[in-house]
């Protein structure tokens, strides 16, 4: 085996792709959850009616249980760019520390002032300052999401920078730093993903609950809720990606070239075929197998019918990205896409229909697809973090010149293994709690006492009216 395989370098690229993959789904299906929360709170003051209420706190107790697991496994990354990536620390941390900083002083307080009232503070505050607060968190969320982006779509397409005699880089313009060419398309690229994630959860808990009969109120309500969101927001997600495809071509032709694995323009004139399926050959530079559709590449990618795209040929080896993951991970997502597409207009007719609630083939593919948004994320966040390399400031900074220079892959390795075995233990924990609370469902929920306060300290809201061992989960 290699032994390039065991060093400290390739060893802080596992452990930093392992946290942050691992990391990155708590956080995005809470953002749709904070604002899901937001929009049942809503229509229960507007109607009044228990089920939205009921449904309230059921989805409240999934928020507070992942909200906890989000923050945990995000404190294990902040110590990596310190241990494992130092010399990014502190070339770059002029620019990346007051990126993270706007996000602790904004939508961490934000939260932290506002999630108390929102788990704890519904028999205390007024239904008003309740609503309030729920929509302060689902702000927090989508604050926390605007920064984070920015910081990592600078280094992506940096901007608005002067570099040092040192190689340091220094913020010249924070107009520009902040809002970089790849940044609008890449959020709104991702908020998206995080709805979307949340409602295919959503509908896919719901059809199992239908599909056992149980819970069919709540069900159907959050099931035709969930499919007329999704036949709104899965089409906008593809125009959310194709106008990013489209900036990627303009400032990250390289990774385009890896996404499509065109390795070069052989035929003058004869456009960009559409690569469906392939094994690309890093070593002889083409594709195995290929399966391709003639030109249909240039008007998805440029266009235009006759839109060429710079071919992996075009740069050095040491330039290129590893073809096949960014390859592999981009059809992953895209192909989780089109299902989706397909299942939310196929739920919408049969909804309009009046058959939604019958049909087996799309309550099982709602069951189904429940995690699609999850798969569908982390192929793209893939796409994104491996087609930026060799470079983790791109086009200026080498990952390989960014880990930290006395770091021992002994430590590195021992590390990974410890954050591998806690994550097991404490994730696998907390994601088999989850399941446990989906499977009891909503239960009702007594009226709210707006003339006496408890007694006594109230629960974490995350513990189940039930026992969590009353029904199977999902």
């Amino acid at each position: 085996m290699d032994a390039s395989l065991f060093s400290p370098l390739f060893l802080s690229r596992i452990q930093f792709g392992f946290v942050i993959s691992f990391h990155i789904l708590f956080p995005a299906f809470t953002i749709g959850l904070a604002s899901w929360l937001a929009f049942i709170e809503w229509r229960w003051l507007r109607t009044k009616e228990d089920l939205w209420r009921d449904l309230y706190f059921f989805w409240l107790k999934i928020f507070a249980v992942s909200f906890g697991m989000g923050v945990v496994s995000g404190i294990v990354m902040s110590f990596q760019f310190g241990t494992n990536w130092a010399v990014l620390s502190e070339k770059a941390g002029n620019i990346l520390g007051p990126l993270l900083s706007y996000e602790v002083l904004t939508a961490f307080f934000l939260e932290a002032t506002f999630l108390g009232v929102m788990l704890f503070g519904w028999r205390k505050v007024s239904d008003g300052l309740h609503f309030f607060a729920t929509c302060m968190v689902a702000l927090g969320t989508l604050i926390s999401t605007f920064w984070i982006i920015s910081a990592n779509s600078w280094m992506q397409t940096p901007q608005g920078y002067a570099i040092a005699p040192d190689g340091t880089f220094l913020p010249a313009d924070w107009v520009a730093i902040i809002f970089n060419p790849s940044f609008p398309y890449r959020l709104a690229h991702m908020v998206l993903a995080a709805f979307i994630t949340t409602c295919f959860v959503i509908g896919g808990v719901s059809a199992w609950y239908l599909r056992r009969g149980v819970h069919a109120a709540a069900a159907q309500r959050m099931l035709v809720h969930a499919v007329a969101f999704a036949a709104i927001a899965v089409p906008l997600q593809i125009v959310a990606g194709d106008l990013h495809g489209l900036n990627v071509g303009k400032h990250q032709p390289t990774k385009l070239a890896a996404i499509e694995a065109h390795w070069r323009d052989d035929t003058p004139g004869a456009g960009v075929p559409l690569v469906l399926f392939a094994l690309p050959d890093a070593q002889a530079e083409r594709n195995d197998y290929e399966v391709a559709v003639p030109r249909l590449g240039s008007l998805v990618l440029t266009h235009s019918w006759n839109g060429t795209i710079r071919p992996l040929t075009a740069v050095p080896r040491t330039e290129r990205p590893p073809v096949a993951p960014v390859f592999f991970a981009f059809r992953a997502m895209v192909g989780l896409g089109v299902l989706m597409l397909l299942l939310a207009l196929g739920s919408l007719w049969a909804w309009r229909r009046g058959t939604l609630f019958g049909s087996r083939l799309l309550l099982d593919g709602w069951r189904w697809l429940s995690p699609a948004g999850f798969l569908a994320l982390l192929s793209g966040w893939w796409v994104v973090e491996i087609g930026r390399q060799p470079y983790v400031v791109y086009g200026l900074l080498r990952t390989s010149q960014a880990v930290s220079p006395n770091i021992a892959a002994a430590a590195v390795l021992s590390s990974l293994v410890v954050y591998a075995l806690a994550y097991a233990v404490i994730f696998g924990s907390g994601i088999w709690y989850l399941r446990k609370l989906l499977g009891i469902g909503p239960v009702k929920q007594p009226p709210k006492d707006t003339q006496g306060g408890e007694k006594t300290p109230a629960r974490p809201l995350s513990v189940p009216d039930e026992p969590v061992d009353a029904q199977v989960a999902p």
